[in-house]
């Protein structure tokens, strides 16, 4: 596995579609079997272990709108991925999908064999949580591909003679398989040189596979820290915040300049105000389970007839409006996924509504929040597949929380305090959502993660004790993910979804799709 950025695992993609786990791996996955494939596809036959998350969600959180919008060429925040079953069928690709036990290893795995008239590959790959994924074998060989890289697949007849004759390439990293040779590199492979190697006596065929990610890798690739405890001595012995430290370990991570960093947060923000702009004129979907519900916060909120919550309020109608953009098929950013995408913007940029904030300040705050971010992401996960909604929500409601002390001006210790307490707040929360739409009770554990996040920032600024080292929470919640149980890590076979009620909306949802 590569190491995570900030703009690859934590605060990103920008995308559509129910889940990101789901929806937006799907796609990469798909994009990087059609490059396989050169474009060219005919049939396609997937497996899903029913040991996994896949068999009971693929079809309701978006993982066939995401791999078979990849398959067409789409990126993941492509707006004809609402029409992608009509699409697939125009082109003729002959799709099967089987469930059989085979011993699958990870809740969100996918074993693709993918033919043409003269072409058949086959590849297994996971989807990590957040949109990132790894591919692990393809055509029978060991691989670790995790689409930050340009990637070259080099078949033939005799690979060490073919080996001894490659030109001379700008590589990072070059493995010899069992039936190719693999060669990743940081910059984009030219024609001409993809023709010298074609034309080498006894290729038989090259496959150029394009990153899917924004922060490509490379080697000898070095980040400054990895651990919490490691970036606070460093921030403490160079006088820096949180937003600073950010700023020094994406610029490291992704070879750009701090001021790349920064513009590249900004345009997120952008994208996030935007999504709650457009959530906050009242948005429309078909398929959906829940009403527009923000419009009516807000009358209510102008009305002054809700309890008086001050900013808590606006992040509420904040959160509640990105969240019906993500389900409208509108255009979001996964923070730090699509199941939790209305805990941090509606929490960072409701607050600086209210607060009067610029726009920098706005960046600042979503640097710190991607910063601890990276902590998550490095050393637990992000996927409710894998660790429950804890993994999810309660993640975004952590890394909003170090955000709000970093927009109040907080010190770099109070920002990871805020982190750690909102973390510790969350460890066991299941991921059950209803009728397996990232629906409910989703929103309102997103809300939940917002007000946490706000109680924990003020107890933060209030320099209330976190006792447990922020590391150690993230080690924990882990570890709790671990303990839990398969029903309760978004398979829809446990917790609200397998109450009555949810199991009759999950047959009403399954009843309705059968006339769209």
């Amino acid at each position: 596995m590569s190491i995570s950025s900030i703009f690859n695992d934590v605060i990103g993609p920008v995308m559509r579609g129910p889940s990101s786990s789901h929806s937006a791996a799907a796609c990469r996955i798909g994009l990087l079997l059609r490059d396989l494939m050169k474009g060219v596809i005919t049939n396609v036959v997937i497996d899903y272990d029913p040991n996994g998350s896949l068999v009971t969600t693929h079809e309701s959180q978006g993982a066939d709108m995401g791999l078979y919008g990849g398959l067409l060429g789409w990126q993941t925040d492509d707006e004809r991925m609402i029409k992608y079953k009509e699409s697939i069928e125009e082109t003729g690709i002959n799709i099967k999908v089987n469930y059989l036990s085979y011993g699958a290893k990870h809740p969100n795995n996918y074993r693709i064999s993918i033919s043409n008239p003269s072409l058949t590959h086959t590849m297994s790959a996971i989807s990590t949580g957040g949109g990132m994924i790894e591919i692990q074998e393809i055509d029978g060989s060991k691989v670790s591909i995790n689409g930050d890289y340009h990637e070259l697949l080099i078949y033939g007849n005799n690979l060490d003679i073919i080996e001894s004759l490659l030109p001379v390439v700008a590589f990072d990293f070059k493995i010899t398989h069992s039936s190719f040779i693999e060669i990743k590199s940081a910059i984009p492979y030219t024609q001409e040189i993809i023709s010298k190697i074609e034309a080498i006596p006894g290729v038989t065929n090259v496959c150029h596979l394009r990153p899917v990610v924004p922060v490509l890798s490379r080697k000898d690739l070095k980040v400054p820290f990895l651990f919490c405890k490691d970036m606070v001595t460093v921030g403490l012995s160079e006088d820096l915040e949180l937003w600073e430290l950010a700023l020094r370990y994406e610029s490291s991570r992704g070879g750009i300049s701090d001021n790349e960093v920064f513009e590249k947060m900004r345009s997120i923000v952008r994208i996030m105000q935007g999504g709650i702009e457009e959530g906050l004129k009242g948005t429309y979907y078909e398929d959906r389970i829940l009403p527009v519900q923000s419009l009516g916060f807000k009358d209510k909120m102008e009305e002054n007839t809700l309890l008086d919550g001050g900013i808590l309020n606006t992040i509420i109608l904040y959160t509640t409006a990105m969240m019906e953009v993500k389900s409208s098929m509108g255009v979001f950013v996964a923070a730090p996924t699509a199941g939790s995408c209305g805990t941090l913007p509606g929490v960072i940029l409701g607050a600086a509504n209210v607060m009067e904030r610029s726009e920098d300040e706005v960046v600042e705050a979503l640097l710190a929040s991607g910063m601890m971010g990276i902590f998550i992401s490095e050393h637990a996960t992000f996927a409710a597949e894998v660790a429950g909604c804890q993994a999810e929500t309660g993640a975004g409601g952590s890394m909003a929380a170090a955000g709000l002390v970093t927009l109040m001006n907080g010190k770099l210790e109070q920002c990871i305090a805020a982190s750690s307490l909102a973390l510790q707040n969350s460890l066991g929360i299941i991921c059950d959502p209803i009728g397996n739409r990232v629906e409910a009770p989703c929103l309102g554990k997103n809300v939940m993660a917002a007000s946490n996040a706000l109680s924990c920032a003020n107890m933060a600024l209030a320099n209330y004790e976190d006792l447990i080292p922020f590391d150690e929470v993230v080690q924990s919640m882990k570890e709790v993910g671990d303990m839990m149980a398969h029903e309760l890590t978004c398979t829809g076979l446990g917790g609200l979804a397998a109450t009555p009620t949810g199991k009759a909306i999950e047959a009403k949802l399954k009843e309705k799709a059968k006339y769209c």
